[in-house]
């Protein structure tokens, strides 16, 4: 039988965490050390699925790999060649569209198998492309996508979409391109800034980090570098819901309170108010779980949207933490069109919850949530469940866990730290 969590919910989880880094820092700061002309060290990554994955694809390109004792990675581009890129490592992970912008500068063309990832609705690469041909590049579509750009001239670009991904892959294209380019529209989000970071270690000249527009000054050469990235803003909030569904007390350390204040307002909106503490950010137990109407007292409403709007990646985690808070709220889904569709699952285990359609649900609560047999239909959605388990009263066996082990690491362990009740079965 495939690995499963079994959990017994019911359980106040009480102490102190750290979060991992950033899983959407991680990935592109692998692919930009592409573009160096010696080893890259890159500090508090994580050791999850995705991570693997991505530096196993790498590797094959010839890339020297190593974690040291201090967990440190460090990667040696040197020895990489233009190969073809497996494909079947490319449809385990998202992040091999990554790749696209350092080949394609460093070698003038590649060759992507169409990327994996969670199935959360439709996914476009259009921006991408976009991006790349702006820079010079010619792209030709079929059953993988084939790039060229002899060289790569700076310029103008407006993205039709704040893409994250697509944003990051302009970046790396740019800083080799010569010339100037003017990115717009561009996204923003913590683990892009930390790309754009790395890339201005390694000797990139960029402005406007952490705004939407950026302005790279290309060709420069690029060398060496260290950094480290930072904590994991979603796994942050994982932990804040965490709390709250169990009426635990958590403490998370190492935070970088500019990142969350989108997020704090969304719990805020819950009745689930945490405090910082310089670095530290602390969930007491007790949180009050009321619902905030709008003023008239009308159904409030919580939504994703593009940084610095609140994390599409937490509204799994918020839907649930709605379950147990007293009153109705609207939860909108903007950016995935299937992400919701883990609801019935929850409503399985007796959350009241009406889906209207594929990007809204109404949550009314609290409801008294009962153990169950579900499925981790992705990342997020999974640990989603994890939180429903550790609510519900009896116990839940959680299936398909890879998912959630792809964004999460060592969850289980951790959680155990905090006194819940979970294991790992392998067979």
């Amino acid at each position: 039988m495939a690995p499963r969590y079994v959990v017994t919910g019911g359980r106040p989880l009480n102490g102190t965490i750290r979060p991992a880094g950033n899983k959407n820092a991680a990935l592109p700061v692998i692919a930009a050390s592409l573009l160096a002309d010696g080893p890259v060290e890159l500090g508090n990554i994580p050791r999850i699925r995705d991570v693997e994955t991505l530096l196993e694809l790498i590797a094959t390109l010839g890339a020297g790999v190593t974690w040291r004792d201090d967990g440190t990675l460090v990667i040696d581009p040197r020895p990489v060649e233009p190969r073809p890129l497996d494909p079947v490592l490319c449809t385990r992970i998202r992040a091999s569209i990554l790749l696209a912008g350092p080949l394609l500068a460093r070698f003038g063309k590649v060759v992507l198998p169409p990327p994996g990832g969670d199935v959360i609705g439709r996914r476009r690469i259009d921006t991408h492309f976009m991006a790349l041909e702006h820079l010079g590049a010619s792209v030709t579509v079929g059953e993988q996508y084939a790039i060229e750009a002899p060289s790569l001239v700076g310029a103008d670009i407006f993205l039709d979409e704040p893409s994250v991904t697509g944003t990051e892959n302009a970046l790396m294209a740019a800083v080799m391109a010569t010339g100037t380019t003017i990115l717009r529209n561009a996204a923003a989000e913590p683990h892009v800034q930390d790309t754009a970071r790395l890339l201005v270690a390694m000797g990139a000249q960029i402005e406007g980090i952490g705004s939407n527009t950026y302005t790279i000054e290309g060709g420069r050469a690029l060398g060496s570098a260290a950094m480290s990235i930072g904590p994991d803003h979603i796994e942050i909030g994982s932990f804040i819901g965490l709390a709250a569904v169990t009426n635990g007390s958590i403490t998370i350390e190492g935070v970088r309170p500019h990142d969350l204040r989108s997020m704090l307002l969304g719990f805020e909106r819950l009745g689930i108010c945490p405090r910082l503490e310089g670095d530290r950010l602390i969930v007491a137990a007790g949180q009050e779980r009321r619902v905030r109407p709008d003023l008239g007292g009308h159904v409030p409403k919580l939504e994703d949207g593009p940084w610095p709007a609140f994390p599409a990646d937490v509204m799994s985690i918020a839907l649930v933490a709605a379950t147990q808070c007293d009153g109705m709220i609207l939860i909108h889904e903007k950016m995935f069109e299937s992400r919701m569709f883990f609801v019935d699952k929850l409503v399985g285990m007796g959350a009241r919850i009406v889906l209207c359609d594929p990007h809204r649900a109404v949550v009314s609560g609290p409801s008294a949530l009962r153990g169950g047999k579900v499925e981790s239909p992705d990342i997020r959605a999974g640990m989603a469940m994890l939180l429903a388990a550790l609510a519900a009263t009896g116990t839940s066996t959680i299936h398909n866990i890879g998912q959630i082990e792809r964004g999460y690491e060592r969850i289980d362990e951790r959680l155990r730290s905090l006194g819940a009740a979970i294991e790992r079965l392998d067979d």
